[in-house]
């Protein structure tokens, strides 16, 4: 089966586009919800988007360095998507317009104090309701000098590095205690695709961003998304074997689920047809999630099925997510029967066969899905309650899990 499209790359895409003069094509869309708030943030934003099941066509406004844009609204909506309001509250800061920042559900209790500081720095107003949202910013900023605390989330950053070329000066920027840098790798990336670059130092722990630069509309494809993939792949480890397609090396940091997949043993063969992975026995491992936080609810489940313990780092990462990621994976993997605990930083699971049972989602596509894949081991199967909200990064999960043999009702 084909992998589903990468949300991360969408989101990314879809800002830069709206950023850029001209048309811009996109292909292999993903129309899931956290794509979908982009979309309709960029429009507010004035950008014109026509889409269908091939592609989107985004006509964007052309932001030239010290040139005022008029936005076509002041109240942008970033639905329940975290990545959308850190990096569009950057972004957003390159009008003179004052404009709300807001979204809905879980994402109203996430942190965002972080871009407060940084972006007063740059000469816009900023403010958060007690350090969360709705966000209020009125720009422009004019680039200079700044620091930015990497520790909570890269999300902000990235944004950050998307709207300083856009400024009339220079910009530095200082980052400590990064955490997902593939995610900052991903997003220099997909800028250098529509004509801007900047220069990174030190590890990404200094970037040097020269202002007055332009995005260029262009055609671009978005990668298969491999943490929605990482999905698939545990499931054909544990339960028989999966093909998936469309998954190619890339800065995506959850591409290290195929390192986590050696470590417990399963057998993976990647090739032109894509990349399968089949059931053998499989041991503890250890593995260290602090870069790829979203591979942990799959990591969980694939601990749950493999003989010893395993022990999973990086915990700290899953307290600002749809839900207390570590808690509900606790809880609701527990439900099953897992043996599963959080010590310090740590997820130790130790395997053993999981009897089945009624869980509960939290409103998190990715426990939703990670008790999902835990079915397809188990004695009695999983009703799991909640299950329309993998509709924020997956809407054709189930469906596709039927493909690789799975009765879901």
């Amino acid at each position: 089966m084909d992998a589903p499209p990468s949300k991360s790359m969408m989101q990314r895409a879809v800002i830069a586009a709206a950023l850029a003069e001209g048309e811009t094509r996109i292909a292999n869309p993903t129309f899931c919800e956290d794509a979908l708030a982009a979309l309709r943030v960029v429009e507010t934003l004035g950008a014109k988007v026509e889409r269908s099941q091939n592609g989107v066509v985004i006509r964007g406004v052309g932001i030239v360095p010290g040139e005022s844009v008029e936005p076509a609204g002041s109240t942008l909506d970033c639905g329940e998507s975290g990545t959308c309001m850190r990096m569009i509250s950057a972004v957003a800061a390159l009008y003179e317009r004052e404009m709300t920042i807001t979204g809905s559900g879980t994402l109203l209790t996430r942190p965002v104090r972080m871009v407060e500081v940084p972006l007063r720095a740059l000469g816009a107003e900023c403010e958060t309701h007690s350090g969360k949202p709705p966000i209020l910013v009125k720009g422009p900023i004019h680039g200079g000098k700044i620091t930015v605390d990497g520790s909570e989330s890269s999300q902000f950053l990235s944004g950050l590095l998307m709207a300083l070329p856009l400024c009339k000066k220079d910009s530095v920027v200082e980052v400590s205690h990064l955490k997902s840098k593939p995610y900052v790798s991903m997003t220099l990336a997909l800028m250098r695709k529509f004509g801007v670059d900047i220069e990174c130092e030190t590890n990404m722990e200094r970037f040097i961003i020269c202002g007055g630069q332009k995005y260029r509309a262009t055609r671009y494809a978005v990668d298969g998304d491999w943490s929605g993939a990482a999905f698939l792949l545990v499931a054909g480890a544990i339960a028989g074997s999966a093909k998936v397609r469309g998954l190619k090396p890339s800065s995506q940091a959850d591409e290290a689920i195929i390192e986590a997949l050696r470590l417990a043993g399963a057998e993976i063969r990647d090739d032109a047809t894509g990349i399968t992975v089949k059931n053998r026995g499989l041991a503890g491992f250890e593995f260290d999630a602090n870069d790829c936080p979203d591979l942990f609810p799959p990591l969980a489940v694939l601990a749950c099925n493999c003989e010893g313990k395993s022990v999973i780092r990086g915990v700290g990462r899953l307290r600002h997510k749809e839900s207390n990621r570590a808690a509900a994976l606790v809880s609701e993997l527990g439900k099953l029967g897992a043996d599963i605990k959080v010590i310090g930083g740590r997820m130790e699971i130790t395997g053993k066969r999981l009897l089945g049972g009624k869980v509960e989602s939290h409103g998190d596509h990715r426990i939703a899905m990670a008790c999902a894949i835990a079915a397809l081991t188990s004695e009695k199967g999983v009703e799991i309650e909640g299950d329309e909200c993998v509709s924020k990064s997956y809407p054709a999960f189930f469906e596709d899990l039927k493909k690789l043999g799975a009765i879901v009702k």
